[in-house]
């Protein structure tokens, strides 16, 4: 009996600290975006920004594309955080954007993203122009 306890033991040890290396292997980086969208009916947009991740700067690319109400053409600039980074290339990909939003003459935008590599994006930042969307669709990330 006593044998089997300090294996179960073992056994809670050994998933704990495998729990805990993974954790301990996603970081978190800053991000500034700069994002320009237009379109009536269907909208596309793009941009470009930066990761800052461990001392390094990494410059990206977005691209996007939304269909729904979107009527009239904004520039954002976000600002935020990149959670859950195995490193720089991890912020690559697509990630699905949902929502609704506004925007005449000046306002601001907030955002939370998630792509296929568990990479969240927290972004937010004052949006300029006049912009009406209530809109599904998507924005892909790729490092320059």
């Amino acid at each position: 009996m006593r044998k089997v306890a300090i294996g179960a033991v073992l056994i809670a040890l050994t998933t704990a600290t495998l729990g805990i290396s993974t954790q301990a292997r996603a970081d978190t980086g800053q991000v500034a975006v700069v994002f320009t969208k237009g379109g009536f009916i269907v909208g596309a947009g793009g941009g470009e920004g930066v990761l800052f991740y461990r001392g390094k700067k990494y410059p990206f690319t977005v691209s996007g594309m939304s269909v729904g109400l979107t009527i009239g053409a904004s520039t954002t600039k976000f600002v935020g955080r990149a959670l859950n980074l195995k490193g720089p290339a991890s912020i690559e990909g697509s990630y699905a954007v949902g929502g609704a939003g506004g925007a005449i003459a000046a306002g601001a935008g907030a955002v939370q993203l998630q792509n296929g590599n568990g990479v969240i994006l927290q972004l937010s930042g004052p949006r300029v122009g006049a912009e009406v969307s209530a809109a599904v669709g998507g924005v892909t990330i790729r490092l320059k």
